[in-house]
């Protein structure tokens, strides 16, 4: 019976180091994941800054990675259909949701900031792309590309909102929501 004992203690002693081996194993696992995660995430995100933002830190935001988003102005709008280059200057619009209803909804935002002669702007040079139906007065421009030390935003990749999409909203919203 001792001899048994004996052989029974060896395999339970044995299981609490594979045990903490697993658990070690997959703790490094689980850090891995995440480290993983987060070097890409940092890696890849970018902060949205509105026309405002951009003119207030200037060429301390040259050659970064940025995304912006503005009011298109229309009589600004040049394309050489040669060489496929969009330019046109966009205005600023508030980035939050809440004061963007506050004002009234989005048509009405892109409508005063292209409107007005006193907001910031920042003109977007776009190269290689055809010229999209959708770029026109007051549609919501947004950009991703670099700053240059001129001052003009460089987009690699230009995406619009149309404003005639939320023209129906706007009479319900100038009027307080009735």
């Amino acid at each position: 019976m001792t001899q048994s004992a004996a052989a029974a203690r060896p395999l339970v002693a044995s299981k609490a180091p594979a045990r903490l081996k697993f658990i070690i194993g997959g703790l490094f696992i689980v850090g891995a994941i995440v480290l993983l995660v987060a070097t890409t995430l940092t890696s890849t995100a970018q902060y949205f800054y509105s026309v405002d933002e951009i003119v207030a830190k200037g060429t301390t935001l040259a050659g970064k990675n940025l995304r912006a988003s503005g009011a298109v102005i229309g009589e600004t709008i040049t394309y050489d259909p040669e060489t496929l280059t969009i330019s046109f200057e966009m205005a600023h619009v508030p980035v939050d949701e809440n004061q963007i209803n506050a004002s009234g909804g989005l048509a009405v935002v892109l409508h005063n900031a292209v409107a007005n002669p006193n907001a910031n702007r920042v003109r977007v040079v776009v190269h290689n792309q055809p010229m999209p139906d959708l770029l026109k007065n007051e549609a919501q421009a947004i950009v991703t590309g670099t700053l240059g030390e001129d001052g003009v935003f460089y987009a690699e990749e230009l995406l619009l909102k149309c404003p005639t999409r939320y023209d129906e909203a706007v009479p319900a919203q100038a009027e307080g929501g009735k």
